[in-house]
């Protein structure tokens, strides 16, 4: 084959031996064509891996072409990302995953509901595999896919518990806003569940409230995420965000 495909278990080693073997053999190529190397979850690897990477594709660029796929470019190294041609890929909208959904569904015969791929789009967050494999879960779990069934295997926050949230900070009410937030974390879920939720729930509530104010909502309900992933994931950063969306509600014109 002239193309080859290595998943993100791509250790120095396979670095070192596969890779680089397949791109130091001989082939008989037309002139303008090329051995191909695609990589997945490059992201993934070391960066002791992703050095060797760029060795072997400095001593082989006349013959092979390296393909390069990852979920964040931020944990790829800086002379790996110099040598490539970036090429950013956006979240899939609702609709594209839903026509698949439905495709799926139909060819496997499987048992869905409306509000069963309603709640799988959701939680896929416009991930097309994410949106596959919960799809999956939810029938070996269930066999019915169903809002309640999905909710159960993805274990979210309910979008619906969220949204009433929202409308309390929306009204300027934060005890009501407050109280929804402390029962969501009653039931287990972590303050960075809720906030994840919140973001995804805002991003389909254009309907809700004026521009101006979902701009500043979303402002927020990022500070928050941010402050939780650099470890401070506690129940008072939730209500600090909470308490600046009902500030924004209160201040800004309607």
């Amino acid at each position: 084959s002239l193309c080859a495909f290595f998943l993100f278990f791509s250790t120095i080693d396979v670095i070192r031996e596969k890779v680089k073997h397949f791109a130091k053999e001989k082939r008989d190529l037309p002139a303008g064509r090329h051995k191909i190397v695609i990589l997945d979850e490059v992201d993934a690897m070391t960066e002791a891996a992703q050095q060797a990477l760029r060795r072997i594709m400095e001593q082989f660029s006349d013959t092979t072409r390296f393909a390069l796929a990852c979920n964040s470019s931020a944990s790829v190294i800086e002379p790996l990302q110099s040598r490539c041609a970036i090429l950013r890929f956006r979240k899939l909208d609702d609709s594209q995953l839903v026509r698949r959904l439905r495709q799926v569904c139909a060819m496997e015969a499987l048992q869905v509901t409306d509000d069963g791929i309603e709640a799988i789009v959701f939680c896929a967050d416009g991930d097309m595999r994410s949106a596959l494999n919960n799809l999956q879960s939810t029938v070996s779990a269930f066999g019915v896919v169903n809002r309640e069934n999905v909710e159960k295997v993805c274990d979210n926050p309910p979008p619906e518990a969220v949204r009433s949230m929202l409308m309390e900070c929306l009204a300027g009410k934060w005890r009501e806003a407050h109280d929804i937030a402390a029962e969501l974390l009653r039931r287990g879920y972590t303050p960075m569940d809720v906030v994840l939720t919140t973001r995804s729930v805002l991003s389909r509530f254009e309907n809700e409230c004026k521009e101006h104010i979902l701009l500043e909502y979303l402002k927020y309900v990022g500070l928050a995420h941010m402050t939780m992933s650099a470890g401070l994931s506690t129940p008072l950063q939730l209500d600090k965000m909470l308490a600046n969306l009902c500030r924004v509600s209160l201040v800004l014109p309607a």
